[in-house]
C-alpha cells in the first residue's frame, strides 16, 4: 500500500542550500555567546522551559552546517575524487539516514523505484524467497515450497551473505529483490549463513516463473493425529487477491465433510494484501468486526478502521480455531493471528512472530528516485502493537532446525489427498500436533458444558 503526499521536499532547492552553505563552511567560524545568557544572572526569575518545548529554529541551521562541513572535508581529503560528487555524498547520506531509523526505511534510487512501480501480476520470476533486514542481517523471511529455493534446501531464518558475486553486507532489501529477480531459466548462485547450525551453505538454481497460489493442502487430518475429533487443516502461504476466496471454499468442503474445529497454519507467511488478511479474519468473525487500526503521528490523518466484510448470507462459522504462527510468520499473517486471539476466537501455537507491523508510504523525489518511509504501525483489537515486538503465542512450541528442515521439505514433496493427511500424521510436526491437543481439549470443554456426550473413544480390539 503506497501514499503518496500532495507536497514533496525539493532535492534541487536541498542541494542549492547545502551549496550556499559550503562557502559558510570555509569561513571560520566565530565564538558566538549564547543569547540566554542574561537571563542566566537571574536564575530565579527564569521561567522553567516547557517539557515540549521545540528546539530553537537555529538548531536545524547548525546540525546542515555540520553536514556540509563534512561534506567540505570529504571532497577535499577522500583518495578517489570521482567519488565525491554532491550528488554521490548526498545520496550516501540519504541512504544512511534512513537505513537508521529501522530496517524498513530505505532509499530507492531511479532504477530501483521504476521496477517497483512495475504493474505486478499474478505470476513472478525469481527463485521464490521473501527477505528482510532483522538485527543488520539480510534474512530469509520465507521460503516457497514450490520454487527453485526451496527445492534447493534454503530455510527460513537463512541469512544472505552472497547474492551470485555480491556480497550483501551492505545491500538493501530492495536491491536484494532486484539481484534475485531476473529471467527464467538465467542461473544464480545464493551463499547463506544458517544461524542455527553456524554452517555456511552454498546452492545453486535457476530462475523460474511462479505463479500466485496461497492455500495449500487443505485436509481433514488422521485419527492419528486428531484421534476421534474430526480435525480440519490449511496452510495460507501469503495474502494475495484471491487468498479469502480459497480459504471459503476450502471451509465449505471440509465442514461438508464434518468438520468439528479448524487449524489455519500461518507458519512461514510473509504477509501480502491487507484487504486479503481482513477478509481472511471475516471467515471466522462477524461482520463489520474492528480487527486492525492503523495509526501515524497526526491522528487526524488515520484512516478508517479495517473491518471484516459481509459473507453474503453465509451461516457463521462457529467451530473452534488454532493458528500457527513462527519467526517467519509476518506483516498480514501477524495482524490475522493478533486480531483472532485478541478476541477471544482462536487459540494461537508456536514461537513469537517476525514482528513487522508498521506501515511504509512511499516518498518520490525530483531526481527520480524513491524513499521508503515508516509512516504508521498497526495494531490489534487491543490497541496492541505488532511492530518490533510480534505476536506471542498462547502456546508456545519450539521446532528444532532439523525439525523445521523436515517440514520443509515435505512441503515441497508430498503426496494429495488421503496420502498427505497420513505423510503430515507421522511428520513429527510438534507445533501442530500441540494445536490439535489444544482444539481438542476445548471440544471436549464444550461437549461437557453443553451436556452432549464427549468426544468418541476409538474402538479398542476385543478383549481390552
Amino acid at each position: 500500500m503506497m501514499h503518496f503526499p500532495a507536497m514533496r521536499v525539493s532535492l534541487a532547492a536541498a542541494l542549492v542550500f547545502l551549496q550556499s552553505l559550503c562557502l559558510r563552511a570555509q569561513e571560520p567560524a566565530p565564538d558566538a555567546e549564547p543569547e540566554t545568557a542574561p537571563a542566566a544572572k537571574n536564575p530565579s526569575k527564569a521561567a522553567p522551559p516547557a517539557a515540549t518545548a521545540k528546539p530553537p529554529p537555529e538548531d536545524a541551521y547548525r546540525q546542515m552546517e555540520l553536514l556540509t562541513r563534512a561534506m567540505e572535508m570529504i571532497r577535499q581529503n577522500y583518495v578517489d575524487e570521482d567519488k565525491v560528487t554532491f550528488a554521490e555524498l548526498v545520496e550516501g547520506a540519504l541512504e544512511g539516514m534512513l537505513r537508521r531509523l529501522d530496517p524498513h526505511c530505505e532509499y530507492m534510487g531511479r532504477t530501483l523505484f521504476e521496477d517497483m512501480q512495475r504493474e505486478h501480476s499474478d505470476t513472478s520470476e525469481g527463485i521464490g524467497i521473501t527477505v528482510a533486514l532483522r538485527e543488520g542481517a539480510l534474512t530469509i523471511i520465507t521460503v516457497r515450497e514450490d520454487g527453485p529455493a526451496g527445492r534447493a534446501g534454503v530455510l527460513a531464518g537463512d541469512q544472505m551473505v552472497r547474492i551470485n558475486d555480491v556480497l550483501t553486507d551492505s545491500v538493501g532489501v530492495a536491491e536484494a529483490i532486484q539481484l534475485l529477480q531476473g529471467k527464467s531459466g538465467e542461473a544464480l548462485k545464493l551463499t547463506i549463513r544458517r544461524p542455527g547450525t553456524r554452517q555456511f551453505l552454498e546452492f545453486s538454481m535457476e530462475r523460474e516463473v511462479l505463479a500466485e497460489t496461497s492455500v495449500h493442502d487443505a485436509m481433514l487430518l488422521t485419527p492419528k493425529l486428531a484421534g476421534g475429533a474430526k480435525v480440519g487443516y490449511a496452510r495460507i502461504s501469503q495474502f494475495t487477491q484471491s487468498t479469502a476466496r480459497d480459504l471459503s471454499a476450502a471451509l465449505d468442503e471440509l465442514e461438508s465433510a464434518g468438520m468439528q474445529a479448524f487449524v489455519l497454519d500461518l507458519r512461514n507467511n510473509p504477509g501480502g494484501l491487507l484487504d486479503s488478511a481482513v477478509a481472511v479474519c471475516g471467515e471466522f468473525l462477524p461482520a463489520g468486526t474492528v480487527v486492525v487500526t492503523t495509526e501515524g503521528r497526526i491522528a487526524s490523518q488515520n484512516p478508517p478502521p479495517y473491518r471484516t466484510p459481509a459473507r453474503d448470507g453465509k451461516n457463521p462459522r462457529r467451530y473452534p480455531v488454532a493458528v500457527l504462527v513462527n519467526h517467519a510468520s509476518a506483516s498480514a499473517s501477524e495482524i490475522v493471528a493478533g486480531a483472532l486471539q485478541d478476541l477471544k476466537r482462536a487459540i494461537v501455537v508456536g514461537t513469537t512472530s517476525f514482528g513487522k507491523g508498521s506501515v511504509q508510504s512511499i516518498l518520490p523525489m525530483k531526481n527520480g528516485a524513491a524513499m521508503r518511509l515508516t509512516t504508521a504501525k498497526y495494531y490489534t483489537p487491543s490497541h496492541r502493537t505488532i511492530h518490533e515486538h510480534g505476536v506471542t503465542p498462547d502456546i508456545l512450541s519450539n521446532l528444532t532446525p532439523a525439525e523445521e528442515q523436515r517440514v520443509a521439505k515435505w512441503r515441497t514433496q508430498h503426496g494429495t489427498g488421503e496420502a498427505a493427511a497420513i505423510e503430515i500424521a507421522n511428520l513429527g510436526d510438534k507445533q501442530l500436533e500441540r494445536a490439535v491437543d489444544a482444539l481438542k481439549g476445548v471440544l471436549v470443554f464444550d461437549a461437557f458444558g453443553s451436556g452432549e456426550a464427549a468426544l468418541a473413544p476409538r474402538a479398542l480390539p476385543a478383549g481390552q
